[in-house]
């Protein structure tokens, strides 16, 4: 059965497993996927290795992910401040893994945990409205705690222009954004640098995006093509401008 996903890989399922196909950067993650089941976290799938073909062999986590618009489910205060305690749980669980070897995107200094690199709807399986688990762990690699969480929060509050089929007004991303930072524990200095590293790490995608759109990626091609590009550069238009509110909300108000 081939599963629908970000449209990057090809994924099928074979019964209890999820077969996909393998890189340069597959074995840093199963590195990283074992050293989550030693620390005894249950939040990501288990890795078996690789199959006959040289696809990597992966438990499947039966639930329901969610692409876009996102379904009401995904938008309520309890599944946001759900995504956050599950990722402070998986980044507190990296630390200590192994930074050796190849990642999909290199290191980003300082790092202090395993980054998954694409926290969103449709990388998080959830349970009755709960997160319980995180997928496609290709994208992983060392980082600060707060690359992850600015994109997660990118796209769990979500932060976009409220114009975009899946915006909220500013004042209520404000609000979730705090939410979201205190399910997490986020400390201050992180707080004060959310907003911008969302704008960085939207950058930094757009930027992959285009380069692999050049060299001839056809499923990135497709996302350039179809203006995906566009439009997070038009989100991070609007966090510039929103910072302030954002940033006000995040870390001068007081504890609820």
């Amino acid at each position: 059965m081939v599963l629908a996903g970000g449209g990057v890989n090809h994924v099928v399922r074979a019964g209890a497993t999820v077969r996909r196909p393998a890189g340069p950067w597959t074995p840093a993650v199963h590195r990283l996927l074992r050293h989550l089941e030693a620390q005894g976290f249950a939040g990501a799938p288990r890795c078996h290795g690789l199959d006959e073909r040289g696809r990597e062999v992966l438990d499947f986590v039966p639930g329901e992910t969610a692409g876009y618009p996102l379904p009401g489910w995904v938008r309520t205060d309890e599944a946001l401040a759900g995504v956050a305690r599950l990722l402070r749980g998986y980044h507190d669980a990296t630390v200590g893994c192994s930074r050796a070897g190849e990642w999909y995107f290199p290191p980003v200094e300082p790092a202090a945990v395993i980054c998954h690199g694409d926290v969103a709807p449709y990388n998080c399986v959830f349970r009755r409205g709960g997160p319980v688990a995180f997928i496609d762990f290709d994208t992983a690699h060392p980082g600060p705690r707060v690359w992850d969480v600015a994109y997660a929060a990118y796209r769990f509050v979500p932060l976009h222009d409220p114009g975009d089929g899946d915006g909220i007004p500013v004042g209520e991303q404000a609000r979730r954004l705090r939410l979201f930072a205190d399910a997490y524990g986020l400390g201050a200095d992180d707080r004060a640098a959310l907003v911008e590293t969302a704008v960085k790490r939207l950058e930094h995608l757009v930027r992959f995006m285009r380069e692999r759109a050049a060299a001839g990626d056809a499923a990135f091609a497709g996302h350039v093509a179809r203006g995906d590009d566009r439009f997070y550069e038009m989100n991070m238009e609007h966090l510039r401008r929103s910072e302030s509110a954002l940033i006000f909300e995040l870390t001068c108000r007081s504890p609820r």
